[in-house]
């Protein structure tokens, strides 16, 4: 994989240039040091690797061997490549915040500055905003649990050559959380079990020890999806009893909901057009449920929901009672249609 093939991955808005400065930042550990070592071997000369690599840590370093460090040009080969992990722990040095920008600005011939960083929440300071002007940068924002079931797919696919079928990766996803690293380890597991067969499917899930939820989320909003109300009302004790909340559930049917919405009036290719990049395989998925709505339907659906959250914010009711009878309101509602 190439420089191109990273940009590709991590969908850089840059040309895909060799040397300078590389700032990778956000809140997503795995998906910035798979960056960082990719980045590493597209500029290393294996040869030279012992001449030509420093890893550095802005926690540890100090300025005048950052400088230093920076300074000193390739040995016997194209590019020397300086890894500065934990760039936030030069924030509180004004003498090393101005070593790294000044060579962010302007790097020195033959060197490839590799800065990965996580940002303290809520910071406002300028050193940051500055590393993301000035270098080759990328925001690896912490993936959302409804990304998950795609980078799964997309990842088996891409790292492992094997097919996964949706409902391992919705029940994997549910069964570990939105832990990239934790994730990646499992698949690699899985990869190997059904390697042969050429497909992960959910029996094998289940065969290789995960614990399966009997019930996931993603499944609930199918069955409302295809309204499957009375289905979808005896999963709600079992969903909140896995640890769901009410709230969650109505935001994540809510979601579900406006995307059929989007689907009832523009179609499946308007859907795809609006779904984030890791979850565009659910267009086709949404576009069948939503042949079964109509604009009023989901106008309808979406009241209540909204009226179903303030009650679960101010009633002392239980979720549950508020989901169900939702449920059961848009059964009737569907069935009068």
């Amino acid at each position: 994989m190439g420089i191109r093939a990273v940009h590709n991955l991590v969908r850089w808005a840059l040309p895909p240039t060799k040397g300078g400065a590389f700032y990778l930042h956000g809140d997503d550990p795995f998906r910035k040091e798979a960056a960082l070592r990719q980045l590493i071997d597209d500029h290393i000369d294996p040869a030279t690797r012992d001449f030509n690599l420093d890893l550095l840590r802005g926690s540890e370093v100090s300025s005048e061997t950052l400088a230093s460090v920076l300074a000193t040009p390739p040995m016997m080969a194209e590019w020397r490549v300086v890894v500065l992990r934990e760039v936030e722990g030069l924030a509180s040095s004004k003498h090393a915040r101005e070593v790294l920008l000044g060579v962010v600005s302007d790097p020195p011939p033959g060197l490839a500055l590799l800065m990965s960083c996580t940002m303290p929440k809520g910071s406002k300071a300028k050193f940051y905003s500055e590393l993301s002007r000035r270098a080759q940068a990328v925001e690896f924002k912490e993936i959302t649990s409804d990304d998950v079931p795609g980078w799964l797919m997309e990842r088996a696919e891409q790292t492992h050559g094997i097919e996964m079928e949706v409902e391992a990766a919705r029940a994997l996803g549910a069964a570990i959380g939105a832990n990239l690293g934790v994730l990646a380890k499992e698949l690699e597991k899985l990869a190997d079990f059904a390697g042969g067969r050429g497909r992960i499917t959910v029996q094998d899930v289940d065969a290789a020890g995960t614990t399966l939820p009997s019930q996931d989320r993603w499944q609930w909003f199918d069955l409302v999806g295809e309204q499957r109300f009375e289905e979808a009302r005896r999963a709600v004790s079992v969903l909140l009893g896995q640890g769901e909340s009410g709230v969650g559930l109505v935001i994540g049917l809510t979601s579900h909901l406006l995307r059929l919405g989007v689907a009832v009036e523009g179609g499946q290719r308007d859907l795809e057009g609006v779904l984030p990049v890791h979850q565009k395989w659910l267009a086709r998925r949404l576009g069948a449920q939503a042949k079964r709505w109509t604009t009023n339907q989901i106008d309808h659906a979406v009241a209540g929901l909204l009226e179903v959250d303030r009650l679960l914010k101010a009633s002392p009711h239980t979720d549950e009672h508020f989901i169900e009878t939702w449920l059961l309101g848009q059964r009737a509602y569907s069935e009068a249609a």
